[in-house]
């Protein structure tokens, strides 16, 4: 007579303990640069520090200190998500890791989940030292229901930026891809109104200024922590190029695989 063991049969890890595992994988492998971390967290606070701090006028007055940090925390946000999403993905396809990470049969999914959940981790830490100078430094103060918007506008404004950040990682190599992201972070910085208020621009450049995703995101934010109205349209314009880049990303995407694995 003889004994047969049973083994329970295993079945596929679910999404979101996949995503996970891909999210601390992709915040792991970034934390062991301390370079890329520090200029993560860097550069949007050093512009605070320099620009609108020794300003007094501007950083004594609750409601100007506010939108001023709201704003540099959006290019914060963007340089994130742009450079981890555009930097990052090219890099990361040119790993010969890469290839056997896209054959496994849990599917794309769970990985670009994966970075999504990380790019918006950073997306936070790098406010971290921008909130504290703004809260020390100037006057710019929040009430718990503006604190609140603000955690919550976070992802809202990353999205768009994060999937245009995915059609440059999926579409170029990573030279050409550090190359487009400089060129598109700060001129869409600037125009946007991140570094200088656009009720400084003149009249042409404020109304090419509405247009773009950067001048959206700006003003929704500055409207979540301070209450100032946000131009009419705004909430329409940064939808309308989140599912532009969608689109982008989904295209660069599929090209990228049908190129490589077919």
């Amino acid at each position: 007579m003889t004994t047969t063991t049973l083994t329970p049969k295993l079945g596929p890890r679910p999404f979101w303990a996949l995503a996970i595992v891909h999210a601390r994988f992709q915040f792991l492998e970034t934390v062991r640069i301390p370079i890329a971390v520090i200029g993560n967290l860097l550069f949007p606070s050093l512009a605070l520090l320099f620009f609108v701090i020794p300003q007094r006028a501007v950083a004594d007055d609750p409601g100007i200190a506010t939108a001023a940090v709201a704003q540099l925390g959006v290019f914060a946000v963007m340089s994130t998500c742009l450079f981890s999403f555009g930097v990052g993905v090219s890099e990361d396809r040119a790993m010969p890791f890469d290839p056997f990470l896209r054959t496994l049969p849990a599917g794309a999914g769970p990985r670009l989940t994966g970075r999504v959940l990380n790019g918006v981790l950073w997306s936070y830490l790098a406010l971290v030292p921008l909130v504290l100078l703004g809260a020390f430094l100037t006057a710019a103060t929040l009430t718990p229901s503006q604190a609140l918007a603000a955690v919550v506008m976070v992802p809202a404004v990353a999205v768009p930026f994060l999937l245009l950040g995915l059609a440059i990682g999926y579409r170029l190599s990573s030279k050409a891809a550090i190359a487009v992201v400089q060129a598109t972070l700060f001129p869409l910085a600037f125009a946007g109104g991140l570094f200088m208020p656009p009720e400084a621009f003149p009249a042409w450049l404020d109304a090419i200024s509405k247009l773009l995703p950067s001048r959206a995101a700006r003003d929704l934010a500055v409207q979540a922590v301070t209450g100032y109205e946000a131009y009419t349209g705004a909430l329409v314009v940064i939808l309308a190029w989140t599912a532009v880049f969608a689109a982008l990303a989904v295209t660069a995407y599929r090209r990228d695989e049908g190129r490589r694995f077919h």
